[in-house]
């Protein structure tokens, strides 16, 4: 029998028989007609960041998994149960994510474009409504960030495909694109999140003391007003060129005594002078910590106040020009979780010294918060200024200088009433209000409730140098009268005090809103030894003394914010067949051995069949 079959097939490889090519050949034909590879490989690896997870007055938010190891699907697939679901940004909407949560998804992975700054307004804007509304509500899903890339986007596209093919009307053409589809399983490289103890937010104050310090020799020439277009001079006409700051984090050559001062920003004159606090907290929030950049809330903030010290620490050099005014400056820290830097430092100030310049005579503070668009400005204040007070006068300070210096500039007084029933205070100043100390916040928002403050999309690009530039002058100009008096003085309203070499310098502006946007600073990422924070002490430092942190550390027992670790993580996208594949491959797999088999046990019948077609073959 062994000879007949060897000898029948040596007959069939002799005439190319179609039997044995079909039985022979029958994997390679399976793998040719195969689908091609994608694009991607069978494992991408990529950069994921997580969604907020913190505790804030014992109140939970964000998500509370970190932990992801199912396969991908997108909108368009029916079942989305147990599975990672894949959304862009262009196309995301919160009825989709909500639809997800509904659905017990395992995940959601939400992949942003590469160029944030290109993204059409409308997206920016909806997304930036919906932020807030994602941070509200706990949910154990994971929510993971990833900004895309070619192989994530074509991870995606075939995702797309494969779940699209699911609402098929034909039941053989969804078992069969479900067979050829490509699929992958998501998982991540980290641990389940856990709360990080003993987190310190760090505050940065540039405390002022007694006079006698950063007082000029009386021979140093005054600083005369000068009608626009003229720069402020000495007596025999020379300019006055105001000291830069250059590119940070550069550190820059440094000046004349004359020019940079020691700093401490004090009052000349008597021992209860009055004290002006300009305050701003530095720290990001948006719904993912490691994408939250917070350029226009609060990097243009941060500016205006390095800007302010750096001119008003050249006015206090000389004596003709050192008011009688305490100039402090805070750059708080946590500010978006409650001003948790602000209601410590007022705290360590107020109770647990017994000298302390905000226990003595506080003129006003000032909160900068958002101020680097738009063509408005609004003074926020949880009790109107009385007529007759330095915070009235600042008011009509800033209305005067709005009108008649930059008249296209909307100015307003905004009156809202501190709710201490929310869980959340509305802006920074009332912090100090709490503690009845006169403060305001000025801003370009009208309501505390922007999505602007809080969004990811606060990006560089949406903050305007020329509007960050003017409104820098504003305030400058308008504290400038203050403290001078220069109303009283009759100074016109029109004549600008900051001309020429004085001026506001909008390249330096620009520098610290480019070294601010460089890096995340959620309160989460920004530590007492971050290098963020000794970049801005240092050039603090340049303009002013005592420059110092203040810490706040949670209670254990009763801890006010509570973070969580895990927020960047290494995701895998690992390429793999759905299970009706390998059903479907063991069938064919068994088919086949069983033509194999009914081969060999009828054999006698096979010779017999190919014989006659070997005669016949010959015989044509």
């Amino acid at each position: 029998m062994l000879e007949e079959a060897g000898e029948v097939l040596e007959n069939m490889l002799k005439a190319s028989c179609l039997p044995l090519g079909f039985i022979v050949f029958l994997p390679a034909v399976l793998l040719l007609v195969a689908p091609p590879l994608p694009a991607a490989d069978a494992a991408h690896e990529f950069t994921v960041y997580r969604m907020q997870q913190y505790d804030l007055q014992g109140q939970p938010y964000g998500t509370r998994n970190a932990v992801l190891n199912t396969e991908a699907r997108t909108m368009a697939a029916e079942v989305l149960s147990r599975r990672c679901v894949l959304m862009r940004l262009l196309d995301f909407s919160y009825e989709q994510y909500q639809k997800a949560l509904r659905q017990s998804a395992g995940a959601v992975v939400i992949i942003l474009p590469r160029a944030m700054a290109a993204v059409p307004q409308d997206v920016v804007r909806q997304f930036m409504e919906i932020e807030p509304e994602m941070l509200a509500m706990e949910t154990i899903v994971p929510v993971y960030f990833a900004v895309e890339d070619e192989a994530l986007l074509s991870i995606y596209e075939q995702t797309q495909a494969a779940s699209a093919s699911q609402g098929s009307a034909s039941a053989a053409e969804v078992l069969l694109r479900t067979a050829t589809a490509n699929g992958f399983q998501m998982v991540t490289s980290g641990v389940q999140s856990k709360a990080v103890s003993d987190w310190l937010i760090a505050s940065v104050e540039v405390s002022a003391t007694r006079p006698g310090v950063g007082a000029a020799s009386p021979g140093v020439p005054a600083i005369h007003l000068a009608p626009r277009g003229r720069a402020p001079c000495g007596p025999e006409g020379r300019g006055l060129q105001a000291p830069h700051m250059g590119h940070l984090p550069q550190e820059q050559p440094g000046h004349s005594p004359a020019v940079f001062p020691q700093g401490r920003l004090t009052g000349l004159g008597g021992e209860d002078l009055p004290t002006i606090v300009i305050v701003a907290h530095y720290d990001a929030f948006g719904v993912a910590p490691w994408l939250s950049l917070g350029a226009d809330s609060n990097g243009s903030g941060v500016s205006v106040l390095l800007e302010l010290a750096r001119l008003f620490s050249r006015l206090y050099t000389y004596k003709r020009t050192h008011a009688a005014y305490n100039l402090l400056f805070f750059a708080s820290g946590g500010g978006k979780f409650n001003y948790q830097g602000t209601k410590r430092w007022l705290e360590d100030n107020l109770d647990h010294t017994d000298s302390s310049l905000l226990q003595d005579n506080v003129a006003f503070v000032l909160c900068l918060d958002t101020v680097g668009r738009g063509s408005s400005l609004h003074l926020h204040v949880s009790k109107p200024p009385r007529e007759g007070t330095l915070q009235h006068a600042f008011l009509r300070e800033l209305e005067t200088v709005a009108a008649h210096q930059f008249p296209e500039v909307r100015f307003s007084m905004v009156h809202k009433r501190i709710n201490l029933a929310e869980d959340v205070l509305a802006w920074e100043h009332e912090r100090f209000a709490i503690r009845r100390l006169p403060a305001f916040t000025l801003s370009h928002l009208e309501s505390h409730r922007d999505g602007q403050r809080s969004s990811i999309m606060d990006v560089r690009s949406r903050v305007d140098s020329k509007t960050l530039t003017r409104n820098t002058r504003i305030i400058a100009e308008a504290l400038t009268r203050v403290i001078y008096n220069l109303t009283e003085k009759g100074t016109p309203p029109d004549m600008p005090v900051f001309t020429e070499q004085m001026q506001i310098q909008q390249e330096q502006l620009d520098s610290v809103m480019d070294w601010l946007t460089n890096q995340p600073r959620a309160a989460q990422l920004v530590d007492k030894d971050s290098t963020f924070l000794s970049t801005l002490e240092h050039h603090l430092s340049r303009y002013l003394k005592d420059v110092k942190q203040h810490h706040v550390k949670a209670d254990k027992r009763d801890p006010e914010f509570v973070f969580y670790d895990q927020l960047k993580q290494v995701m895998n996208a690992y390429r793999v067949k759905p299970a009706v594949f390998d059903l479907l491959l063991a069938v064919g797999i068994a088919a086949y051995l069983g033509m194999a088999y009914v081969a060999v046990q009828h054999f006698s019948l096979l010779y017999k069949t190919v014989q006659r077609l070997l005669v016949k073959a010959k015989t044509q």
